[in-house]
């Protein structure tokens, strides 16, 4: 599916807990190691330097730290989308070209979907919403009629690259296995057995029929 991404350097993105760390799309940040954060407030809106704290372009997630801000921080309430149903009102937040602090409806259109990342490998599980998402509202929350976290806009499909009502947002059910690994480790760790082993086929050929034929365990694997 030909999703178009928002241009590097612009979007959204949305307080995720009370310690500073912003969720947006490693899209948006990519090859930076900060960005320029603003956060609003009754007096207004003020802008901070924030650190990149880690990423996984697979999933098309990153993570940032707010410097130096001593204000109270709210974090969105993190809601469920396995429980999404078609039809579901949808709001999206962001920024469209630049206009801050932008609000579009819509509903569910589709869950199931999968769109690419920017490693080429596909995001599984996404939400079809027709809200408008626009360049800018890139890594920008997408709540349900409750006001509760359900996934980050990422992408959209249109032929001239402005909404057509087809945008894409990452679940949060996979934020939520995301977000924690880069806060803790800077990146998404994985499970691995912790060895090297023989392709079935070379293993068969060597007479090893049943089970695994191993050809070695690295120092301090998980063997």
């Amino acid at each position: 599916m030909n999703a178009v991404e928002v241009p590097r350097g612009t979007g959204s993105g949305f307080i995720w807990d009370k310690e500073g760390h912003v969720v947006t799309n490693y899209h948006v940040i990519k090859g930076a190691n900060g960005a320029k954060v603003g956060i609003t407030t009754a007096t207004g809106t003020s802008v901070y330097d924030s650190t990149l704290v880690g990423y996984n372009p697979d999933k098309d997630v990153a993570v940032l730290k707010i410097n130096d801000y001593t204000g109270p921080l709210k974090p969105l309430a993190v809601g469920c989308s396995s429980t999404l149903r078609v039809g579901q009102t949808t709001l999206a937040i962001g920024n469209p070209f630049g206009l801050d602090h932008s609000l579009t409806l819509g509903v569910v259109s589709g869950l199931g979907r999968e769109v690419m990342s920017p490693t080429g490998r596909p995001i599984t599980n996404v939400i079809q919403t027709d809200a408008a998402i626009n360049p800018g509202n890139s890594g920008g929350a997408l709540l349900d009629s409750s006001g509760n976290l359900i996934g980050m806009n990422t992408a959209i499909y249109s032929p001239s690259g402005a909404s057509a009502g087809i945008g894409f947002a990452i679940p949060v059910d996979t934020l939520k296995q995301q977000v924690p690994n880069i806060i803790k480790n800077g990146k998404v760790l994985r499970p691995t057995i912790g060895i090297s082993y023989m392709q079935g086929a070379q293993a068969r050929a060597l007479g090893v029929n049943r089970g695994v034929l191993v050809l070695g365990v690295p120092a301090d694997s998980n063997a």
